[in-house]
Protein backbone atom coordinates (compact mmCIF):
# COMPACT_ATOMS: atom_id res chain seq x y z
CA UNK A 1 0.00 0.00 0.00
CA UNK A 2 1.33 3.17 -0.86
CA UNK A 3 2.23 5.41 2.08
CA UNK A 4 0.32 7.97 3.76
CA UNK A 5 2.15 11.07 1.96
CA UNK A 6 1.99 9.43 -1.04
CA UNK A 7 -1.67 8.31 -0.85
CA UNK A 8 -2.41 11.87 0.08
CA UNK A 9 -0.50 13.04 -2.94
CA UNK A 10 -2.08 10.81 -5.44
CA UNK A 11 -5.61 12.08 -4.41
CA UNK A 12 -4.85 15.39 -5.15
CA UNK A 13 -3.74 14.87 -8.07
CA UNK A 14 -6.16 12.03 -9.79
CA UNK A 15 -9.07 14.18 -10.30
CA UNK A 16 -10.24 12.00 -13.20
CA UNK A 17 -8.73 8.67 -13.41
CA UNK A 18 -11.33 6.58 -11.25
CA UNK A 19 -13.35 7.02 -14.16
CA UNK A 20 -11.39 4.33 -16.65
CA UNK A 21 -13.21 1.62 -13.66
CA UNK A 22 -16.20 2.14 -15.70
CA UNK A 23 -14.80 1.57 -19.17
CA UNK A 24 -14.61 -1.39 -21.02
CA UNK A 25 -11.11 -2.06 -22.95
CA UNK A 26 -12.58 -1.53 -26.75
CA UNK A 27 -10.76 -3.57 -29.30
CA UNK A 28 -11.18 -4.86 -33.21
CA UNK A 29 -10.02 -6.72 -35.38
CA UNK A 30 -6.60 -5.47 -37.41
CA UNK A 31 -7.69 -2.99 -39.71
CA UNK A 32 -6.40 -1.73 -43.06
CA UNK A 33 -3.04 0.03 -42.70
CA UNK A 34 -4.68 3.81 -42.93
CA UNK A 35 -7.34 3.18 -39.90
CA UNK A 36 -6.52 3.27 -36.34
CA UNK A 37 -8.41 0.64 -34.37
CA UNK A 38 -7.80 -0.82 -30.69
CA UNK A 39 -6.90 -4.17 -30.87
CA UNK A 40 -6.23 -7.36 -29.20
CA UNK A 41 -2.40 -7.69 -28.01
CA UNK A 42 -2.28 -11.42 -29.59
CA UNK A 43 0.58 -13.23 -30.32
CA UNK A 44 -0.21 -13.42 -33.99
CA UNK A 45 -1.41 -9.67 -34.20
CA UNK A 46 2.55 -9.10 -32.66
CA UNK A 47 3.98 -11.31 -35.23
CA UNK A 48 2.42 -9.43 -37.93
CA UNK A 49 3.61 -5.94 -36.09
CA UNK A 50 7.58 -7.43 -36.21
CA UNK A 51 7.29 -8.95 -39.44
CA UNK A 52 5.70 -5.53 -41.18
CA UNK A 53 7.82 -2.51 -42.44
CA UNK A 54 7.18 0.59 -40.50
CA UNK A 55 4.98 2.91 -42.14
CA UNK A 56 5.24 6.80 -42.73
CA UNK A 57 2.56 9.12 -43.05
CA UNK A 58 3.18 13.14 -43.44
CA UNK A 59 0.77 15.57 -42.40
CA UNK A 60 2.14 19.32 -42.52
CA UNK A 61 5.66 19.31 -41.55
CA UNK A 62 5.20 16.51 -39.68
CA UNK A 63 6.72 12.85 -40.35
CA UNK A 64 4.50 10.11 -38.53
CA UNK A 65 5.15 6.25 -38.50
CA UNK A 66 2.61 3.83 -37.38
CA UNK A 67 3.00 2.68 -33.62
CA UNK A 68 0.85 1.31 -30.82
CA UNK A 69 -0.46 2.88 -27.64
CA UNK A 70 -0.80 1.03 -24.40
CA UNK A 71 -1.59 1.92 -21.09
CA UNK A 72 0.25 0.86 -17.74
CA UNK A 73 -1.69 -2.22 -16.33
CA UNK A 74 -3.90 -3.23 -19.31
CA UNK A 75 -3.29 -5.76 -22.43
CA UNK A 76 -5.26 -3.18 -24.94
CA UNK A 77 -3.51 -1.58 -27.48
CA UNK A 78 -4.32 0.88 -29.88
CA UNK A 79 -2.89 1.84 -33.49
CA UNK A 80 -1.78 5.30 -34.31
CA UNK A 81 0.31 6.95 -36.19
CA UNK A 82 3.51 8.58 -33.66
CA UNK A 83 5.81 11.61 -34.01
CA UNK A 84 7.98 13.83 -31.84
CA UNK A 85 7.62 17.22 -31.61
CA UNK A 86 10.64 19.30 -30.55
CA UNK A 87 10.22 22.39 -28.00
CA UNK A 88 12.56 24.66 -26.20
CA UNK A 89 11.62 23.45 -22.39
CA UNK A 90 12.05 27.88 -21.56
CA UNK A 91 9.95 28.97 -24.14
CA UNK A 92 11.62 32.51 -23.17
CA UNK A 93 15.17 31.03 -24.12
CA UNK A 94 15.05 29.21 -27.32
CA UNK A 95 18.99 28.34 -26.28
CA UNK A 96 17.85 26.23 -23.17
CA UNK A 97 17.16 22.46 -22.87
CA UNK A 98 14.85 20.69 -25.69
CA UNK A 99 12.57 18.50 -24.62
CA UNK A 100 10.33 16.09 -27.04
CA UNK A 101 6.51 15.84 -27.18
CA UNK A 102 5.22 12.33 -28.02
CA UNK A 103 2.47 12.89 -30.34
CA UNK A 104 -0.32 10.23 -31.95
CA UNK A 105 -2.70 10.63 -34.57
CA UNK A 106 -5.93 8.31 -34.51
CA UNK A 107 -6.91 8.63 -37.94
CA UNK A 108 -10.85 8.98 -39.27
CA UNK A 109 -12.34 6.02 -41.03
CA UNK A 110 -12.95 8.77 -43.74
CA UNK A 111 -11.30 8.59 -46.60
CA UNK A 112 -10.99 12.07 -46.86
CA UNK A 113 -11.43 13.35 -43.33
CA UNK A 114 -12.67 16.85 -42.63
CA UNK A 115 -10.30 19.44 -42.62
CA UNK A 116 -10.77 20.33 -38.84
CA UNK A 117 -9.41 18.18 -36.07
CA UNK A 118 -10.52 16.93 -32.49
CA UNK A 119 -7.88 17.09 -29.45
CA UNK A 120 -8.03 14.92 -26.89
CA UNK A 121 -7.13 16.98 -23.74
CA UNK A 122 -6.32 14.44 -21.21
CA UNK A 123 -7.51 14.47 -16.97
CA UNK A 124 -5.38 14.84 -14.52
CA UNK A 125 -2.95 17.29 -14.35
CA UNK A 126 -0.60 14.42 -15.06
CA UNK A 127 -2.33 11.95 -17.34
CA UNK A 128 -0.65 11.61 -20.99
CA UNK A 129 -3.12 11.58 -24.02
CA UNK A 130 -1.41 8.96 -25.70
CA UNK A 131 -1.84 6.42 -23.00
CA UNK A 132 -5.76 7.08 -21.94
CA UNK A 133 -6.58 6.51 -25.39
CA UNK A 134 -7.26 2.99 -25.22
CA UNK A 135 -9.45 3.73 -23.04
CA UNK A 136 -11.15 6.85 -24.04
CA UNK A 137 -11.01 5.58 -27.37
CA UNK A 138 -14.47 4.03 -27.71
CA UNK A 139 -16.40 7.50 -26.80
CA UNK A 140 -14.78 9.15 -30.65
CA UNK A 141 -16.01 6.32 -32.68
CA UNK A 142 -18.34 8.55 -33.99
CA UNK A 143 -15.87 11.58 -34.45
CA UNK A 144 -13.69 9.39 -36.24
CA UNK A 145 -16.03 8.53 -39.12
CA UNK A 146 -14.97 12.16 -39.99
CA UNK A 147 -12.21 13.31 -38.12
CA UNK A 148 -8.55 12.67 -36.88
CA UNK A 149 -8.09 12.41 -33.21
CA UNK A 150 -5.30 14.41 -32.18
CA UNK A 151 -3.77 12.96 -28.96
CA UNK A 152 -0.32 15.13 -27.09
CA UNK A 153 1.14 14.29 -24.09
CA UNK A 154 1.24 17.38 -22.38
CA UNK A 155 4.92 17.95 -21.60
CA UNK A 156 5.63 16.78 -18.06
CA UNK A 157 3.67 13.27 -19.11
CA UNK A 158 3.58 10.19 -21.19
CA UNK A 159 6.16 10.60 -23.28
CA UNK A 160 7.07 14.12 -23.16
CA UNK A 161 9.70 14.43 -20.47
CA UNK A 162 7.53 12.91 -18.14
CA UNK A 163 7.93 14.30 -14.52
CA UNK A 164 7.54 11.26 -12.36
CA UNK A 165 8.74 10.62 -9.23
CA UNK A 166 9.29 6.69 -9.46
CA UNK A 167 12.76 6.37 -7.81
CA UNK A 168 12.21 9.17 -5.00
CA UNK A 169 13.47 8.09 -1.74
CA UNK A 170 9.94 7.05 0.67
CA UNK A 171 10.55 8.97 3.73
CA UNK A 172 7.32 7.81 5.17
CA UNK A 173 6.14 5.33 8.15
CA UNK A 174 3.78 2.56 6.76
CA UNK A 175 2.66 2.57 10.77
CA UNK A 176 2.07 6.35 10.83
CA UNK A 177 -1.96 7.43 11.55
CA UNK A 178 -1.57 11.28 11.13
CA UNK A 179 -0.43 13.53 8.20
CA UNK A 180 2.61 14.37 8.92
CA UNK A 181 3.23 17.40 7.02
CA UNK A 182 7.40 17.42 7.68
CA UNK A 183 7.13 13.89 5.86
CA UNK A 184 5.02 15.14 3.04
CA UNK A 185 8.30 18.23 2.36
CA UNK A 186 10.90 15.60 2.63
CA UNK A 187 8.93 13.34 0.03
CA UNK A 188 8.65 15.76 -2.10
CA UNK A 189 12.04 16.84 -1.84
CA UNK A 190 13.15 13.57 -2.80
CA UNK A 191 11.24 13.71 -5.77
CA UNK A 192 12.46 17.07 -6.89
CA UNK A 193 15.88 15.62 -6.82
CA UNK A 194 14.99 13.22 -9.08
CA UNK A 195 12.73 15.19 -11.77
CA UNK A 196 15.92 18.23 -11.61
CA UNK A 197 18.11 15.58 -13.36
CA UNK A 198 16.30 16.54 -16.21
CA UNK A 199 13.48 18.88 -16.49
CA UNK A 200 12.94 22.61 -14.41
CA UNK A 201 9.65 22.29 -13.10
CA UNK A 202 8.66 25.83 -13.51
CA UNK A 203 8.28 25.10 -17.12
CA UNK A 204 5.78 22.58 -17.26
CA UNK A 205 2.60 24.79 -16.62
CA UNK A 206 -0.88 24.89 -18.61
CA UNK A 207 -0.04 28.15 -20.06
CA UNK A 208 3.23 26.83 -21.88
CA UNK A 209 1.69 23.25 -22.77
CA UNK A 210 -0.69 26.04 -24.70
CA UNK A 211 1.90 27.21 -26.29
CA UNK A 212 3.49 23.70 -27.48
CA UNK A 213 -0.32 22.79 -28.42
CA UNK A 214 -0.67 25.52 -30.89
CA UNK A 215 2.83 25.22 -32.68
CA UNK A 216 1.72 21.88 -33.16
CA UNK A 217 -1.24 22.90 -34.80
CA UNK A 218 1.25 24.82 -36.96
CA UNK A 219 3.30 21.79 -37.85
CA UNK A 220 -0.13 20.22 -39.11
CA UNK A 221 -0.92 22.45 -41.43
CA UNK A 222 -2.68 24.82 -39.13
CA UNK A 223 -6.20 22.82 -38.96
CA UNK A 224 -8.65 24.91 -36.86
CA UNK A 225 -9.25 22.38 -33.41
CA UNK A 226 -12.03 20.45 -31.87
CA UNK A 227 -11.38 20.09 -28.20
CA UNK A 228 -11.84 17.42 -26.38
CA UNK A 229 -11.03 18.56 -22.19
CA UNK A 230 -11.77 15.90 -19.73
CA UNK A 231 -11.70 16.97 -15.86
CA UNK A 232 -8.23 19.41 -15.45
CA UNK A 233 -8.12 19.00 -19.26
CA UNK A 234 -11.08 21.58 -19.76
CA UNK A 235 -8.75 23.84 -18.20
CA UNK A 236 -6.50 23.44 -20.31
CA UNK A 237 -8.93 23.76 -23.12
CA UNK A 238 -10.33 27.25 -21.69
CA UNK A 239 -6.94 28.26 -21.63
CA UNK A 240 -6.10 27.49 -25.20
CA UNK A 241 -8.78 29.11 -26.37
CA UNK A 242 -8.12 32.74 -24.40
CA UNK A 243 -4.98 32.83 -26.00
CA UNK A 244 -5.98 30.90 -29.48
CA UNK A 245 -9.59 31.68 -30.21
CA UNK A 246 -8.75 31.94 -33.75
CA UNK A 247 -7.00 28.09 -33.47
CA UNK A 248 -10.79 26.73 -32.20
CA UNK A 249 -13.95 25.60 -33.71
CA UNK A 250 -15.26 23.81 -30.79
CA UNK A 251 -15.06 22.49 -27.26
CA UNK A 252 -16.42 19.93 -24.84
CA UNK A 253 -15.79 20.08 -21.44
CA UNK A 254 -16.62 17.19 -19.46
CA UNK A 255 -16.56 17.67 -15.46
CA UNK A 256 -15.38 21.07 -16.43
CA UNK A 257 -13.52 23.07 -14.18
CA UNK A 258 -13.98 26.85 -14.48
CA UNK A 259 -11.23 29.41 -14.95
CA UNK A 260 -11.92 30.86 -11.75
CA UNK A 261 -11.60 27.85 -9.43
CA UNK A 262 -8.75 26.86 -7.30
CA UNK A 263 -7.92 23.65 -7.38
CA UNK A 264 -8.02 21.76 -4.29
CA UNK A 265 -10.72 24.85 -2.71
CA UNK A 266 -13.32 23.02 -2.78
CA UNK A 267 -12.76 19.68 -2.63
CA UNK A 268 -14.07 18.81 0.67
CA UNK A 269 -17.25 20.72 0.14
CA UNK A 270 -17.95 19.10 -3.41
CA UNK A 271 -17.29 15.63 -1.70
CA UNK A 272 -19.68 15.55 0.94
CA UNK A 273 -22.61 17.35 -1.64
CA UNK A 274 -22.26 14.21 -3.29
CA UNK A 275 -22.08 11.85 -0.81
CA UNK A 276 -25.53 13.02 0.84
CA UNK A 277 -26.67 13.48 -2.86
CA UNK A 278 -26.14 9.92 -3.18
CA UNK A 279 -26.60 8.43 0.40
CA UNK A 280 -30.31 10.50 0.39
CA UNK A 281 -30.91 7.72 -2.61
CA UNK A 282 -30.72 5.04 -0.52
CA UNK A 283 -32.52 6.45 2.25
CA UNK A 284 -36.01 6.73 -0.58
CA UNK A 285 -35.46 3.29 -0.55
CA UNK A 286 -36.70 1.36 2.25
CA UNK A 287 -35.29 -1.47 2.52
CA UNK A 288 -32.09 0.21 1.91
CA UNK A 289 -33.11 2.85 4.73
CA UNK A 290 -33.80 -0.28 7.11
CA UNK A 291 -30.33 -2.15 6.03
CA UNK A 292 -27.53 1.05 6.21
CA UNK A 293 -29.84 3.78 7.76
CA UNK A 294 -27.98 7.34 7.48
CA UNK A 295 -25.04 6.25 6.02
CA UNK A 296 -23.61 9.66 6.12
CA UNK A 297 -24.31 9.83 9.83
CA UNK A 298 -22.17 6.35 10.04
CA UNK A 299 -19.46 7.41 7.99
CA UNK A 300 -18.96 10.43 10.27
CA UNK A 301 -19.30 8.11 13.17
CA UNK A 302 -16.84 6.47 11.92
CA UNK A 303 -14.39 8.86 10.79
CA UNK A 304 -14.82 10.29 14.57
CA UNK A 305 -14.69 6.80 16.37
CA UNK A 306 -10.89 6.99 14.01
CA UNK A 307 -10.17 10.26 14.61
CA UNK A 308 -9.84 9.44 18.36
CA UNK A 309 -8.96 5.82 18.15
CA UNK A 310 -6.71 5.10 14.73
CA UNK A 311 -5.50 1.47 14.48
CA UNK A 312 -3.87 -1.60 12.33
CA UNK A 313 -6.75 -3.87 10.78
CA UNK A 314 -6.16 -7.12 8.60
CA UNK A 315 -8.15 -7.50 5.47
CA UNK A 316 -7.77 -10.55 2.33
CA UNK A 317 -6.29 -8.94 -0.63
CA UNK A 318 -8.78 -9.11 -3.01
CA UNK A 319 -6.19 -10.28 -5.84
CA UNK A 320 -3.45 -12.38 -3.96
CA UNK A 321 -6.25 -13.19 -0.84
CA UNK A 322 -3.16 -12.86 1.30
CA UNK A 323 -3.53 -11.17 5.01
CA UNK A 324 -2.79 -7.62 4.51
CA UNK A 325 -2.08 -5.12 7.29
CA UNK A 326 -2.98 -1.59 7.62
CA UNK A 327 -2.98 1.22 9.57
CA UNK A 328 -6.92 3.18 9.49
CA UNK A 329 -6.73 6.76 10.19
CA UNK A 330 -9.48 8.89 8.92
CA UNK A 331 -6.97 10.20 6.73
CA UNK A 332 -7.11 6.85 4.82
CA UNK A 333 -10.78 6.74 5.04
CA UNK A 334 -11.49 9.98 3.47
CA UNK A 335 -9.01 9.08 1.06
CA UNK A 336 -10.95 5.73 0.45
CA UNK A 337 -14.12 7.02 0.36
CA UNK A 338 -13.39 9.75 -2.11
CA UNK A 339 -12.04 7.40 -4.95
CA UNK A 340 -15.26 4.96 -4.47
CA UNK A 341 -17.27 8.73 -4.90
CA UNK A 342 -16.14 9.21 -8.46
CA UNK A 343 -18.02 6.74 -10.28
CA UNK A 344 -22.07 5.46 -9.81
CA UNK A 345 -21.06 1.83 -9.86
CA UNK A 346 -18.63 1.93 -6.68
CA UNK A 347 -20.57 4.85 -5.25
CA UNK A 348 -23.34 1.81 -4.88
CA UNK A 349 -20.76 0.02 -3.17
CA UNK A 350 -20.16 2.54 -0.10
CA UNK A 351 -23.57 2.39 2.29
CA UNK A 352 -22.87 -1.57 2.27
CA UNK A 353 -19.05 -0.99 2.52
CA UNK A 354 -19.49 1.69 5.60
CA UNK A 355 -21.47 -0.13 7.06
CA UNK A 356 -19.49 -3.31 7.19
CA UNK A 357 -16.52 -1.22 8.18
CA UNK A 358 -18.61 0.29 11.23
CA UNK A 359 -19.14 -2.84 12.14
CA UNK A 360 -15.37 -3.88 12.64
CA UNK A 361 -15.09 -5.63 8.64
CA UNK A 362 -12.73 -3.04 6.42
CA UNK A 363 -12.51 -6.18 3.95
CA UNK A 364 -14.89 -4.59 1.83
CA UNK A 365 -14.15 -0.85 1.80
CA UNK A 366 -9.95 -1.65 1.96
CA UNK A 367 -9.85 -4.07 -0.65
CA UNK A 368 -11.76 -2.51 -2.99
CA UNK A 369 -10.13 0.43 -2.41
CA UNK A 370 -6.75 -1.24 -2.90
CA UNK A 371 -8.15 -2.20 -6.43
CA UNK A 372 -8.83 1.28 -7.06
CA UNK A 373 -5.46 2.52 -5.92
CA UNK A 374 -3.50 0.04 -7.88
CA UNK A 375 -5.39 1.10 -11.22
CA UNK A 376 -3.92 4.49 -10.95
CA UNK A 377 -0.72 3.47 -10.33
CA UNK A 378 1.27 4.72 -13.50
CA UNK A 379 -1.44 7.18 -14.93
CA UNK A 380 -0.27 9.98 -13.14
CA UNK A 381 3.06 12.05 -13.07
CA UNK A 382 3.47 13.47 -9.56
CA UNK A 383 6.07 15.85 -10.84
CA UNK A 384 4.05 17.30 -13.34
CA UNK A 385 0.58 17.71 -10.96
CA UNK A 386 2.67 19.61 -8.80
CA UNK A 387 4.28 22.04 -11.34
CA UNK A 388 0.80 22.91 -12.29
CA UNK A 389 -0.64 23.23 -8.90
CA UNK A 390 1.47 25.34 -7.51
CA UNK A 391 2.07 27.82 -10.16
CA UNK A 392 -1.45 28.16 -10.65
CA UNK A 393 -3.39 27.94 -7.47
CA UNK A 394 -1.38 26.99 -4.26
CA UNK A 395 -0.69 30.94 -3.36
CA UNK A 396 -4.48 31.33 -3.15
CA UNK A 397 -5.03 27.95 -1.87
CA UNK A 398 -6.64 28.51 2.09
CA UNK A 399 -7.24 26.22 4.97
CA UNK A 400 -11.03 27.09 5.30
CA UNK A 401 -13.25 26.80 8.91
CA UNK A 402 -16.69 25.94 7.40
CA UNK A 403 -14.36 22.50 5.87
CA UNK A 404 -13.03 21.72 9.07
CA UNK A 405 -15.34 19.23 9.90
CA UNK A 406 -16.42 17.27 6.29
CA UNK A 407 -14.75 14.09 5.78
CA UNK A 408 -11.77 15.41 3.95
CA UNK A 409 -11.59 18.30 6.08
CA UNK A 410 -8.54 20.65 5.51
CA UNK A 411 -6.14 18.10 5.33
CA UNK A 412 -5.90 18.09 1.57
CA UNK A 413 -5.29 21.71 1.41
CA UNK A 414 -2.42 21.35 3.82
CA UNK A 415 -1.13 18.85 1.90
CA UNK A 416 -1.09 20.54 -1.26
CA UNK A 417 0.52 23.58 0.30
CA UNK A 418 3.13 21.46 2.41
CA UNK A 419 3.91 20.29 -1.29
CA UNK A 420 4.48 23.38 -2.36
CA UNK A 421 6.82 25.05 0.20
CA UNK A 422 9.20 22.61 -1.77
CA UNK A 423 8.26 22.28 -5.50
CA UNK A 424 9.80 25.04 -7.74
CA UNK A 425 6.75 28.01 -9.17
CA UNK A 426 6.33 28.59 -12.41
CA UNK A 427 4.21 32.02 -13.50
CA UNK A 428 1.03 32.44 -14.19
CA UNK A 429 -0.41 34.96 -16.33
CA UNK A 430 -2.48 37.84 -14.46
CA UNK A 431 -5.70 36.98 -16.14
CA UNK A 432 -5.40 33.30 -15.63
CA UNK A 433 -8.59 32.98 -13.22
CA UNK A 434 -10.74 34.78 -15.09
CA UNK A 435 -13.81 33.59 -15.89
CA UNK A 436 -14.53 32.56 -19.48
CA UNK A 437 -16.21 34.78 -22.13
CA UNK A 438 -16.62 32.92 -25.66
CA UNK A 439 -18.73 33.16 -28.17
CA UNK A 440 -17.27 29.42 -29.55
CA UNK A 441 -19.67 26.71 -29.44
CA UNK A 442 -19.41 25.22 -26.42
CA UNK A 443 -20.84 22.03 -24.59
CA UNK A 444 -20.32 21.20 -21.18
CA UNK A 445 -21.21 18.04 -19.48
CA UNK A 446 -21.26 17.36 -16.01
CA UNK A 447 -22.43 14.47 -13.14
CA UNK A 448 -25.58 15.21 -11.34
CA UNK A 449 -23.19 13.27 -8.33
CA UNK A 450 -19.65 14.26 -9.50
CA UNK A 451 -17.86 14.59 -6.21
CA UNK A 452 -15.24 17.10 -7.65
CA UNK A 453 -16.25 18.83 -10.98
CA UNK A 454 -20.22 19.55 -9.48
CA UNK A 455 -22.96 20.99 -12.20
CA UNK A 456 -22.60 24.50 -10.68
CA UNK A 457 -19.03 24.32 -11.97
CA UNK A 458 -20.68 24.39 -15.16
CA UNK A 459 -23.17 26.68 -14.15
CA UNK A 460 -20.51 29.39 -12.94
CA UNK A 461 -19.36 29.55 -17.09
CA UNK A 462 -22.16 29.64 -18.67
CA UNK A 463 -22.79 33.84 -18.31
CA UNK A 464 -19.77 34.34 -20.32
CA UNK A 465 -20.92 32.09 -22.96
CA UNK A 466 -22.91 33.15 -25.64
CA UNK A 467 -23.45 29.94 -27.54
CA UNK A 468 -23.06 27.52 -24.60
CA UNK A 469 -25.08 24.63 -22.99
CA UNK A 470 -24.57 22.46 -20.40
CA UNK A 471 -25.64 19.06 -20.35
CA UNK A 472 -26.14 17.31 -16.20
CA UNK A 473 -26.07 13.58 -16.44
CA UNK A 474 -28.40 12.58 -13.98
CA UNK A 475 -27.05 9.59 -11.03
CA UNK A 476 -23.48 9.93 -12.78
CA UNK A 477 -20.64 10.84 -11.31
CA UNK A 478 -16.98 11.96 -12.86
CA UNK A 479 -15.84 11.53 -16.50
CA UNK A 480 -18.60 11.28 -18.89
CA UNK A 481 -18.09 11.05 -22.53
CA UNK A 482 -18.47 7.13 -22.76
CA UNK A 483 -21.46 7.42 -20.74
CA UNK A 484 -24.86 6.43 -22.57
CA UNK A 485 -25.27 8.11 -25.81
CA UNK A 486 -22.77 10.54 -25.13
CA UNK A 487 -20.60 9.20 -27.82
CA UNK A 488 -22.83 9.52 -30.71
CA UNK A 489 -24.07 13.05 -29.25
CA UNK A 490 -20.16 13.60 -29.47
CA UNK A 491 -19.88 12.84 -32.94
CA UNK A 492 -22.55 14.63 -33.80
CA UNK A 493 -21.51 17.90 -31.97
CA UNK A 494 -18.21 17.79 -33.70
CA UNK A 495 -19.79 17.42 -37.53
CA UNK A 496 -22.12 20.31 -36.68
CA UNK A 497 -21.05 22.02 -33.02
CA UNK A 498 -24.02 23.73 -32.51
CA UNK A 499 -24.98 23.26 -29.00
CA UNK A 500 -28.24 24.48 -28.43
CA UNK A 501 -29.60 22.49 -31.21
CA UNK A 502 -28.24 19.13 -30.50
CA UNK A 503 -31.17 16.87 -29.57
CA UNK A 504 -29.77 15.47 -25.85
CA UNK A 505 -33.00 13.43 -25.34
CA UNK A 506 -31.43 10.19 -25.24
CA UNK A 507 -29.14 11.14 -21.64
CA UNK A 508 -32.95 10.95 -20.26
CA UNK A 509 -32.26 7.34 -19.99
CA UNK A 510 -29.60 7.76 -17.74
CA UNK A 511 -30.12 7.68 -14.31
CA UNK A 512 -29.21 6.27 -10.93
CA UNK A 513 -27.43 3.35 -9.84
CA UNK A 514 -29.00 1.92 -7.07
CA UNK A 515 -27.40 0.90 -3.76
CA UNK A 516 -25.79 -2.23 -2.81
CA UNK A 517 -28.39 -4.06 -0.24
CA UNK A 518 -26.12 -6.81 0.10
CA UNK A 519 -22.91 -8.36 -2.16
CA UNK A 520 -25.51 -9.88 -4.63
CA UNK A 521 -26.24 -6.48 -5.87
CA UNK A 522 -29.40 -3.76 -5.62
CA UNK A 523 -32.73 -5.26 -4.84
CA UNK A 524 -34.29 -5.95 -8.09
Amino acid sequence: MATQARTVLRIVIATAAIGFLAYQHWHRDEASTDKSDVASNTASTVEKQVAAPVRTWQRGSLTFKSCELGRHGSGATAEAWCATFDVPENRDDPHSRHIGLKLAIARSDAQVPAPDMAVLLACGPGEAATESWVVEAPAFGDVRKHHDVLLLDQRGTGGSNPLSCKNAEDTSDETAFTLDLDKVRKEVAACLDEVKQKADPRYYTTTIAAQDLEDVRKALGSPTLDLVGVSYGTRMAQQYLKHYPDSVRSIVLDSVVPNQAILGEDFAANLDNALKKNFADCMAVAACKQRFGDSMQTLYQLRDALRANPHTVSFRDPQTYETVVRPLSEFSLASVVRMFAYEPETAALLPLSINAAAHGDVGPLLGQAKLLNGDLSGDMNNGMSMSVICSEDADMLQPRVQDQNTILGNHLVDAIKAQCDVWPHGTRPADFHAPLKSDKPILMLSGEFDPVTPPSYGEQILPGLTNGRQLIFKGQGHSLLSRGCMPQLLGKFVDKPDPKQLDASCLDKLGDTPAFIDFNGALP
